[in-house]
């Protein structure tokens, strides 16, 4: 037993780690690790509820209980922050979204021989596992899988490769087919048949050109802060509404009262929809012009308090006179953070700063900026939204004091 060691920490990537940096893939806290590289397992290594784990990349800590799965994320959002030298980090406990409670994904499909098989890609592979069960999809997107690879199969394309991006909508399921052409009237007719009788909400089809409606009986619309908003093909929502619950709960209960805010990388307007109120006016910044288009719109017919700004906030950030004009900011920027925009409000009279981010890494690495302007994190709350993932999201809160 000399040479066992107990898995103390989940890893970034999802292996279990001892004390001593040795590593185990599908260990949990708890685990012993033996000198052979098998494990003993602990009360928090439980039995994976889907037959496709771990093969399947949708999810790599299914083996992991509720309370060891919510300890990963708590764990990697503080421990970012502690990375780059932010001290007396104040976090609140994990907020996990439940299973079968993911509204978007893509899939992909393939044919081998005359079968397709449909789903999400292996680990670190272009294999695709071929879909039977799921248990992080909505199951109003889980339902289509299987009359999606009869659809497919009947297309008779021995060279089919077609990514599936569904998205859940105040009317039901968008469904886009990228990398697929309907030749002929019968495929047309086909497509159609598929969209009726699944009663899909909208159905479009991308052959190289950018997506186009073949089916969408009514405008699609997701509600946003109790606005509908157009929901455009591929247009950014958060993973579940669970999820958005948890971070725009924060920001609601952070800004509460500021009559001024700035909305930056504001996607269709989560946040900014939230936010707006009889008290409170909303600057919308966004790039995206299909999502920005939306969020003026549905601003406009539905009277609120929100004016979308069409901008690039990468290669023109809202500079220091013009944040000045704002009691509040939120921004919820890509993956790669947004440091250009945040060296701007580091530099501002700005009171309240809420920054929402899909990556603890870059999070932290941009705090750092707003501490060294003279912020202090006030709060910090981790969110999974992507269950049983190495995906954490977070809500944060920085403030001048």
């Amino acid at each position: 037993m000399s040479e066992s060691d107990l898995i103390v920490r989940v890893a970034a990537k999802g292996e279990g780690a001892t004390a001593d940096g040795r590593y185990a893939a599908l260990a949990a806290p708890g685990d012993v690790l033996q000198a052979d590289g098998s494990l003993v397992h602990g009360p928090n290594h439980v039995d994976p509820p889907c037959r496709h784990f771990p093969a399947c990349g949708g999810c790599q800590l299914q083996h992991l209980s509720e309370n060891a799965l919510a300890e990963y994320v708590h764990d990697r959002v503080v421990g970012a922050a502690k990375g780059q030298g932010i001290a007396d980090v104040v976090a609140t406990a994990a907020h996990i979204s439940p299973p079968r409670s993911r509204r978007r994904a893509t899939l992909h499909a393939q044919a081998i021989g005359k079968r397709v098989v449909i789903g999400f890609r292996e680990q670190g592979s272009h294999k695709i596992v071929d879909m039977r069960e799921c248990h992080v999809l909505a199951p109003e997107l889980f339902a289509l899988v299987a009359p999606l690879r009869a659809l497919l199969e009947e297309w008779g394309d021995r060279k089919l490769a077609v990514d599936v991006e569904l998205a859940l909508a105040d009317q039901g399921v968008s469904v886009g087919l990228k990398g697929l052409a309907a030749e002929g009237l019968a495929k047309t007719e086909a497509l159609l048949d598929f969209a009726r009788a699944n009663s899909l909400a909208r159905l479009t089809m991308d052959s190289g050109y950018g997506a186009e409606g073949v089916w969408e009986p009514e405008p699609v619309t997701v509600t946003l802060g109790g606005t509908p908003v157009s929901l455009p093909p591929g247009a950014f929502l958060q993973a579940t509404a669970d999820g958005e619950a948890a971070l725009v709960g924060a920001a609601r209960e952070w800004l509460a009262g500021a009559p001024t805010v700035a909305d930056l990388f504001s996607g269709l307007g989560t946040f900014a929809f939230a936010l707006a109120g009889p008290k409170t006016k909303v600057l919308a910044a966004e790039a995206a012009r299909d999502a920005h288009l939306a969020c003026q719109t549905a601003a406009r017919m539905n009277g609120r308090p929100v004016h979308p700004l069409h901008r690039d906030l990468f290669r023109n950030p809202l500079r220091v006179e013009e944040l000045d004009r704002f009691a509040s900011v939120v921004l919820d920027p890509p993956r790669a953070g947004a440091e250009e925009q945040v060296e701007q409000i580091a530099l501002s009279k700005v009171a309240r700063v809420v920054y929402i981010s899909c990556n603890p890494a870059s999070w932290a690495r941009d705090g750092v900026k707003l501490i060294a302007g003279g912020y202090r994190l006030a709060e910090l709350r981790p969110v999974g939204q992507f269950r049983w993932s190495t995906h954490v999201e977070l809500a944060s809160l920085f403030v001048r004091d």
